[in-house]
């Protein structure tokens, strides 16, 4: 069950094993608008001097039986009882409580639910992203493998959460997961998605898709975890439509080694529909992070909040583009953003970018950012009660990122973001995994 590579590849050469004929369309879909479509323009970074041709191959995994057949390095990550594992271009392990299969929720690899469950995903695969947005969503559209389904039938409340669990574990490997999920009317589910890599000194670029559907009175919370090592690119677009009174809260934790580009967005359509985003992210040695959260409100009475806090060393740059966009007859529609970077070498870069875009009166919108270093007047004093430099510039850090790890509703996740923070500030030389799913 293996793709070939894109040198080779030809539209009829599109289709996996089984794979439904509408997706094989799709995918050949994709694959022409690629030949046509640009890489996007980002603000102050330019994709083309990036190393993007890195795809690789499509490589599947044998089955794991059970999550002690997993490395160390993965298995210590896992969080939930319901869970799913892929590695490189497939899944490795799908685990669905008895519980919850019988109150009709799915999880399970994207590709299976294509087959088993057409009626479900077709409305829906590809909605809230397009395929002609640019030539990343093109290659995605065409190429994509894996990934997660989760569906949370009309009126169920998830009580625990699901977890995916996506990592790349071989050089010259195709890694491009997309997760759909799907919240039907006055459903609730919590979503924690880790994204990692096992790869030393190998080029690699993962191009994911979470897309999210927020039923009528629905609630959906995703805690994204990106961690790939500094060799590999990260490209992804998450997107959510939010119907009406339906909430979407987003916790993102950018702890990437390497080039970033993240594209977040919420589309507010229903009214009095909801979106709150908060994202922290650590830069190290001499990465480049793009970062932008978008919220645009169609429904009346829709609110939105984002924070985005960054904390950058050494050499790094940081991006941060907030863009709240209130729609023509958005009545009522109260957006509000917050960037603020922290930077704790001279060598390290930051650029705020909050954007507001009003085509209605009667709205609220507001917007605020920072670009600074570590205040000596605040060092001195912590210095000066016996606590030691590198004791006060942690404290300092912690109080910066708390707006954003203090919101995380659950210990063990907590653990999980506050331990990645740690590594990346180089506090830690390696986490100490034990700790984190005590």
């Amino acid at each position: 069950m293996t793709m070939n590579s894109a040198e080779n590849r030809g539209p009829e050469q599109l289709r996996y094993e089984a794979e439904p004929d509408w997706l094989t369309e799709l995918r050949k879909r994709g694959l022409d608008a690629a030949r046509t479509l640009q890489l996007p323009k980002l603000d102050k970074t330019k994709l083309q001097r990036w190393p993007l041709g890195q795809q690789g191959v499509c490589r599947k995994p044998e089955p794991a039986s059970s999550l002690d057949e997993l490395p160390d390095s993965i298995r210590r990550w896992v969080y939930a009882d319901d869970v799913l594992v892929q590695r490189n271009s497939g899944p490795i392990i799908k685990h669905l409580t008895e519980a919850l299969q019988k109150q009709g929720i799915i999880l399970t690899d994207l590709e299976t639910a294509t087959r088993l469950y057409p009626e479900l995903v077709k409305p829906y695969f590809m909605q809230a992203l397009h395929t002609e947005e640019n030539l990343l969503t093109a290659q995605h559209a065409a190429r994509w493998s894996g990934g997660a389904f989760i569906y949370i039938p009309e009126g169920v409340h998830v009580e625990t959460p699901l977890q995916t669990i996506f990592f790349v574990d071989e050089s010259d490997t195709l890694f491009m997961p997309h997760v759909l999920v799907v919240a039907e009317e006055r459903s609730s589910v919590t979503l924690v998605e880790n994204t990692m890599s096992s790869l030393e000194n190998s080029v690699g670029v993962n191009q994911a898709v979470m897309e999210v559907f927020v039923g009528k009175g629905a609630q959906v919370n995703v805690v994204s975890l990106h961690q790939l090592e500094r060799d590999l690119i990260d490209l992804t677009y998450r997107r959510a439509i939010v119907e009406q009174g339906g909430t979407m809260n987003w916790l993102i934790g950018e702890m990437n080694g390497g080039k970033t580009m993240s594209d977040t967005a919420s589309l507010l359509k229903g009214e009095g529909a909801g979106s709150d985003l908060k994202t922290i992210l650590v830069g190290s040695g001499s990465q480049t992070m793009n970062i932008t959260a978008r919220t645009m409100h169609f429904g009346k009475n829709s609110t939105s909040d984002m924070v985005i806090r960054a904390v950058m060393r050494e050499q790094s740059t940081a991006i941060l583009n907030g863009i709240t966009k209130i729609e023509k007859g958005a009545s009522g529609a109260n957006g509000q953003q917050t960037e603020k970077i922290l930077m704790l070498h001279p060598g390290a870069r930051g650029d705020a970018n909050p954007i507001l875009l009003i085509d209605e009166d009667d709205v609220k919108a507001g917007h605020a950012a920072s670009v600074g270093q570590v205040n000596p007047e605040q060092l001195y004093y912590m210095m000066s009660r016996g606590i030691s430099r590198v004791e006060a510039e942690r404290l300092i850090v912690y109080g910066f990122l708390a707006p954003v790890v203090a919101e995380v509703p659950l210990e063990g996740i907590a653990a999980q973001m506050q331990a990645l923070v740690e590594q990346k500030l180089g506090q830690v030389k390696e986490i100490d995994q034990a700790s984190i799913v005590e």
